[in-house]
């Protein structure tokens, strides 16, 4: 994520707002604690915010109490850093959690996410598992951003054709009963480990990706159903990255 994706969201906000959340993404995501004048400048221009070069942020940073405060000084420059009241007036503007900064990063790298996504479905799923995300619901957010992937999967495996997506489910699958691909939607039949598989037999993922596909398909499968497993942090935020770079990349 860079600056200008996480300040974007608040392009119509106040420049109190907008440099706040600019000294926030500094300490959270490049452990840097204080900003002169000049170096925020630097920081809002970096995010490219609008009219950032002629903005009075010395002003801006004198009127924001108690959002922040004088932390030193850079020989006679005066050090900026947000209070604990900044980083939570942030987390509020940006709808992040307050828990854990690998959630925090990952409710943005979702967000801008969806905002790159035509399908509208694929969108939806990725939507409702930020919404998910953002208030800590980890099982939830793997459910519904697994529901994202297996649509897209759907749809790069049958634009290999009808003919040839059927074919590729007969070898593997050879109950009589089996539903003849012709359409997109009849691979909604199709067991998703086996629509894995199909994916690496097409050409779709190589057979790295394929194992990491079914890690993250047995860790849904975990989240999915009735049990007493719940994912930490850290295990949703790898399977968030091993998805969005094997299926989204």
């Amino acid at each position: 994520m860079t600056l200008v994706e996480f300040l974007h969201p608040l392009k119509a906000a106040t420049n109190r707002d907008i440099c706040l959340a600019a000294l926030y993404f500094q300490q959270r995501y490049e452990s840097v604690g204080e900003a002169t004048v000049d170096g925020l400048r630097a920081l809002l221009r970096r995010g490219k915010v609008k009219n950032a070069k002629n903005m009075n942020v010395a002003d801006v940073l004198s009127k924001a109490a108690p959002y922040v405060h004088q932390a030193g000084k850079q020989g006679q420059r005066i050090l900026w850093a947000l209070t604990a009241s900044g980083q939570d007036r942030v987390r509020e503007l940006l709808q992040l959690p307050a828990n854990d900064v690998e959630i925090e990063n990952d409710v943005a790298t979702l967000d801008a996410l969806v905002n790159t996504v035509p399908d509208k479905d694929v969108a939806d799923y990725l939507h409702e598992a930020v919404k998910c995300l953002q208030v800590n619901a980890l099982r939830a957010t793997v459910v519904f951003l697994w529901s994202a992937v297996t649509k897209e999967v759907r749809d790069r495996v049958f634009a290999n054709g009808a003919s040839v997506v059927d074919a590729a489910v007969a070898k593997h699958d050879k109950s009589p009963r089996r539903k003849a691909i012709s359409k997109s939607d009849d691979l909604t039949y199709v067991k998703e480990k086996l629509l894995i598989q199909i994916a690496s037999d097409l050409g779709v993922f190589d057979s790295n990706e394929k194992g990491v596909l079914e890690g993250c398909l047995d860790l849904r499968n975990k989240c999915g159903h009735p049990g007493k497993y719940n994912p930490g942090p850290k295990k949703v935020s790898s399977f968030i990255e091993d998805v969005i770079g094997i299926v989204f990349k």
